[in-house]
């Protein structure tokens, strides 16, 4: 009996310390990407970059090719370039082993959704409250020339946020892909989508 009590104690010391190193590890994320201060709602273009800009993952959705055409989403990293002076253009670093390219080497197009909730700047709200901002950025998701200084950026980009990726399996043949977007559907407050431009999204120099 006095064994299965320290076992049981010693799960829950575990869990403990699991909550505890997720919550400080989350912090750290936080602190390195340098959350700045949450736009006002009324301005759509500073808050859709904003949130381009200072996520680090969100959700990649494309046509597939397994499933007759169905919609699949697929969590990812990404980058638009380092928080705070970013180019609104989510670039990907994926392998042609992943059910997401492949559906894009058959049918380019695709959307991208990103939530404000991961930043913890919705307080507590729920996350499909429409105070805590989301984007929806649709278009094609095209495979960036590995030659070019595009890819370069995108790499950089991509490595500034997610050390990790430098590390990945050469073999996997991971490849800079990048989403051409063709239009913006934005909620960050009551009363449906934000009227925006790709054009005035992409031009926007606020930094």
């Amino acid at each position: 009996m006095k064994m299965k009590s320290i076992r049981v104690l010693h799960v829950h010391v575990a869990i403990v310390l699991f909550l505890v190193c997720s919550q400080n590890s989350m912090a750290h994320r936080r602190s390195m990407l340098s959350i700045s201060k949450k736009p006002d709602p009324n301005d759509a273009i500073v808050t859709a970059r904003w949130l381009v800009s200072q996520n680090f993952w969100a959700v990649l959705n494309t046509i597939s090719i397994d499933l007759g055409g169905a919609p699949w989403g697929n969590v990812v990293s990404f980058s638009d370039g380092i928080p705070d002076q970013g180019t609104g253009i989510p670039y990907f670093y994926l392998t042609n082993l992943d059910p997401t390219v492949k559906n894009a080497l058959k049918d380019q197009r695709a959307s991208f959704t990103v939530s404000e909730y991961p930043l913890g700047t919705c307080g507590k709200i729920d996350p499909e409250n429409p105070t805590c901002s989301k984007i929806t950025l649709t278009g094609k998701l095209i495979l960036v020339d590995e030659k070019s200084k595009e890819a370069e950026f995108g790499r950089n980009a991509l490595f500034s946020k997610h050390s990790e990726m430098k590390g990945w399996p050469m073999d996997h043949n991971f490849q800079v892909y990048k989403l051409e977007i063709e239009n913006i559907f934005l909620i960050d407050w009551f009363g449906g989508p934000k009227p925006l431009t790709v054009d005035e999204y992409l031009k926007w120099k606020g930094h």
